[in-house]
């Protein structure tokens, strides 16, 4: 083991061991597409350090306009690089706190089977009448989306199929109801650890729009809490990685 990689593990446990003799609560906004990794990291982080989590999830774009009124979310985690970043710059962030602690995936999926195939050629043929994605304003996800189907050339022909959701969560619940025929959402939506894969997918290529950097910051709320401090630590923690990568994300 390289001895930064060892000095930076024995930090972060140090770190955790600390903060368990302290127990406290910390408040998080999750963005959609991590709720479910998010819950399982809290459990995990829980256990290591008594410090429980109480946590929120929704559009990272939403969370941004509840954070600059005031809302007291102690820690973001985000579904882009960028928000962290104008908390950063806007004075609600702390410095140098963010990082990036996955990059996300992109999928084009169907509940049922046999509908997408494994080049998404199913976009340009037609034979679909809605087509789910997530608010681009809001939503990393929904401005990948669109750039994808740019990229396919297939602005004019998908656009009046285009159903919106606010968040990635309910675009995806648009295509598990039926209610989309497909949707873009995230491949930790679709590949769930222990459980089987439901309809068909098309990983999309990352060539086709912009690398998708999930960063976590600590907010100023968050600034002078052990706890918010020990999670984003956490976060970073071999047992955390191994959660992240368990449910599709690179990183």
């Amino acid at each position: 083991m390289p001895h930064l990689w060892r000095t930076s593990v024995l930090a972060i446990a140090c770190l955790l061991a600390t903060d368990s003799a302290h127990a406290g609560d910390v408040t998080v906004a999750v963005a959609a597409n991590f709720a479910g990794p998010m819950a399982r990291i809290a459990e995990g982080f829980t256990a290591a350090t008594g410090h429980t989590v109480k946590t929120s999830a929704g559009p990272t774009g939403k969370f941004y306009s509840q954070i600059l009124q005031g809302a007291p979310f102690e820690v973001l985690v985000a579904a882009d690089d960028e928000t962290p970043k104008k908390l950063i710059a806007e004075g609600h962030a702390v410095a140098g706190s963010s990082f990036t602690y996955a990059i996300g995936v992109l999928v084009l999926w169907s509940a049922r089977p046999g509908v997408v195939d494994d080049q998404g050629a199913v976009l340009a043929s037609g034979r679909f009448n809605k087509l789910a994605v997530a608010n681009p304003k809001l939503a990393p996800y929904g401005a990948a989306a669109l750039q994808v189907i740019q990229a396919r050339g297939l602005g004019d022909a998908i656009t009046p199929k285009l159903v919106t959701g606010e968040s990635i969560a309910q675009t995806y619940q648009f295509v598990f109801t039926g209610n989309a025929d497909l949707g873009f959402v995230a491949l930790s939506q679709v590949v769930v650890p222990g459980k089987p894969v439901t309809g068909s997918f098309w990983r999309v290529p990352s060539s086709l729009h912009s690398e998708i950097r999930q960063d976590a910051v600590l907010l100023k709320a968050g600034a002078s809490n052990p706890a918010a401090k020990a999670l984003l630590a956490y976060l970073q923690s071999p047992a955390a990685k191994a959660v992240i990568q368990s449910h599709g994300y690179g990183g």
